[in-house]
C-alpha cells in the first residue's frame, strides 16, 4: 500500500507535530510517521513529567516551611505514588490534546517503526518512508518534502550497561515504583541538577559526581558557583573533576558501589541507585539514512540554516541535529523549515535569542551569552548584577536567594546575555528574550517600567546596575 503526501514526518515528538500543524495550516497533506506515543520525549519521558514531579517538590518543600507564613501544618508526608499518579494524569491530559490537534489538522498519524527508502519504483529520489506495522504490514507514504525528527535518547557511559535496576537513565527514573534511599547521579548538567534538586525534595540521599570543573558547564560561571552553593546548602553532596571507572562497579542487591579518579585521589561512591544524565544521543540509527545523501557528524544529522540537509527535499530538526536540543527549539526549526518548504522566505533562528531554562530548585534561565563567552569574542562588556534580597517581593515570597546578572556592550550598550538564578527565574527569563529579539539596549530594559511589588523589578535593577545606577542596591 502506498499514500501520497506534500509532506511525511518521521517523528512525532514536539518539534514534529508543531511542524505538521503548521503544514496543514499551508494547505499541506500531512503525515507523521510515530513509533511510541504522538508527543515524544518531551511529553512522554522528559519536559512534562519531570517538571510535574518537581512541583510536587515544590509543594512539598513549601509545606514544610508553612510555619514561617504563620500557617501550622502538622504530619506533612509525602506519597509518591500520588505524586506519579499527577505526573501521569497531566500527561495524558495533554497527550489527548495533542492527538486532537491531529485530527483537527487533518494530519494522518501512522504507529510504526519509519525508514527513508534509496531510489526505488515509489520515487526517482530517496525519501519515499516505509512504515514497518505491528501487523507485519508495510506502508509506503511517497513525499514530495521529508522531515525528520526523530529526536534523541539518553547516552550512557562506555562500560556501563543501562540495567534500569540498579543503573537508571532519565526516562526510568520517571517510572520509578518507590523512592530509593540514596542516588548517585553521575553528570551535573541540566538533566542531573534537575534530578538532585528533585530528589533531595523528596527526602533521598543525593550525590551528583561531573566530570568537569563544575556543574552546569554551559551555564554562566557565576550562577553555576551560587547553583552548587545552594544545592549544597540543601545537603546535595557535589563532586567534581572525578573521571568515574566503569570496569569497578559493585552491583549488590540494594547497593551500586563505583570507583572515581580525582587527579590521583580515588573515591568510592555507594548508593542504592545510580542516575546516568551525560547527555543525549541523536536518532540517527535505523532510520534510513545510509540510503541518502544526508551527512553525519559526531551523531547529529547536518542541516543548513533552514533545516535542509544534503537531499534538499528532506529537513531534519530537534535533538536530532543537535544544539540547543529544547523543545522549543524544535518547535520553532519545524516551523522555520515547512516555512522554507512552502516558499515563504523565513527568517532563519537567532539562536542567541533563544531562552533556556532550568527547573530546580533555585530555578535559572538565561538568554544570550554568559561572561566568558562574550570575553571570548573580545567583546567590550559592562556587567550588572542585582540581588533578589533586595526585591520586596522576594521577601513576600519568602525566596531571597539568587541574583540577575545582565551583561551589555560597553561601547553601543547592546544586550548581550540575561541571566537568573532565582525565584521565578523561568518565567522572568521571557522580557529578557523579548529584549535581545528586540536588540534593546541595557538602558531600555533600565527604563522600562517594572510594577511594583513583583519579581520582575530585579531585570531592571541589574539593567540599572550595570550603568552604575542602580536605586536599591
Amino acid at each position: 500500500m502506498a499514500e501520497d503526501y506534500d509532506l511525511v514526518i518521521l517523528g512525532g515528538g514536539t518539534g514534529g507535530y508543531v511542524a505538521a500543524i503548521r503544514a496543514a495550516q499551508e494547505g499541506l497533506k500531512t503525515a507523521i510517521v510515530e513509533q511510541e506515543k504522538i508527543g515524544g520525549t518531551c511529553l512522554h519521558k522528559g519536559c512534562i513529567p519531570s517538571k510535574a514531579l518537581l512541583k510536587s517538590a515544590e509543594v512539598l518543600r513549601t509545606a514544610k516551611g508553612a510555619e514561617e507564613f504563620g500557617v501550622t501544618t502538622t504530619g506533612v508526608s509525602f506519597d509518591f505514588k500520588a505524586a506519579q499518579r499527577r505526573k501521569q494524569k497531566v500527561v495524558d491530559q495533554l497527550h489527548k490534546g495533542v492527538k486532537y490537534l491531529m485530527e483537527r489538522g487533518k494530519i494522518d498519524v501512522y504507529e510504526g517503526k519509519g525508514r527513508i527508502l534509496g531510489p526505488s519504483i515509489f520515487s526517482p529520489t530517496p525519501g519515499t518512508i516505509s512504515v514497518e506495522r505491528s501487523n507485519d504490514e508495510n506502508l509506503m507514504l511517497i513525499g514530495k518534502n521529508v522531515i525528520v525528527a526523530t529526536g534523541s535518547t539518553p547516552r550512557s557511559l562506555p562500560g556501563l550497561e543501562i540495567d534500569g535496576t540498579h543503573i537508571l537513565t532519565s526516562d526510568h527514573a520517571l517510572t520509578l515504583e518507590y523512592l530509593p534511599a540514596s542516588m548517585l547521579i553521575i553528570g551535573g548538567g541540566v538533566i542531573g541538577v534537575e534530578w538532585a534538586s528533585m530528589l533531595n525534595d523528596f527526602g533521598v540521599d543525593v550525590t551528583i559526581v561531573e566530570y568537569g570543573d563544575r556543574i552546569l558547564p554551559t551555564e554562566d560561571a557565576d550562577i553555576a558557583r551560587e547553583a552548587a552553593k545552594q544545592l549544597q546548602a540543601r545537603g546535595i553532596h557535589i563532586q567534581t573533576n572525578v573521571n568515574i571507572q566503569t570496569d569497578q562497579l559493585v552491583k549488590e542487591e540494594n547497593l551500586v558501589k563505583i570507583t572515581g579518579a580525582a587527579g590521583d585521589e580515588e573515591f568510592t561512591f555507594e548508593a542504592e541507585k545510580i542516575l546516568v544524565c551525560v547527555g543525549r544521543a541523536g536518532n540517527t540509527s535505523d532510520i534510513g539514512l545510509h540510503n541518502t545523501e544526508i551527512d553525519v557528524q559526531n551523531g547529529f544529522i547536518q542541516v543548513n540554516e533552514f533545516g535542509q540537509t544534503k537531499e534538499s527535499h528532506i529537513y531534519a530538526i530537534g535533538d536530532v541535529i543537535g544544539g540547543m536540543q529544547l523543545a522549543h527549539v524544535a518547535s520553532h526549526e519545524g516551523i522555520l523549515a515547512v516555512e522554507h518548504i512552502v516558499g515563504a522566505n523565513p527568517e532563519p533562528i537567532q539562536y542567541e535569542t533563544v531562552p533556556s531554562c532550568i527547573y530546580s530548585y533555585p530555578e535559572m534561565a538565561s538568554v544570550g551569552l554568559t561572561e566568558d563567552e562574550a570575553k571570548e569574542r573580545n567583546l567590550p562588556l559592562k556587567v550588572g548584577t542585582f540581588s533578589f534580597q533586595a526585591i520586596g517581593k522576594a521577601l513576600v515570597e519568602g525566596e531571597t536567594n539568587g541574583f540577575v546578572k545582565l551583561i551589555a556592550n560597553k561601547e553601543n550598550d547592546d544586550l548581550i546575555g540575561v541571566h537568573i538564578i532565582g525565584p521565578h527565574a523561568t518565567d522572568l527569563i521571557s522580557e529578557a528574550a523579548i529584549a535581545k529579539v528586540l536588540d534593546a539596549a541595557s538602558w531600555e530594559v533600565a527604563h522600562t517600567i517594572h510594577p511594583h511589588p513583583t519579581l520582575s523589578e530585579v531585570i531592571g535593577e541589574a539593567a540599572l546596575a550595570a550603568n552604575g545606577r542602580a536605586i536599591h542596591g
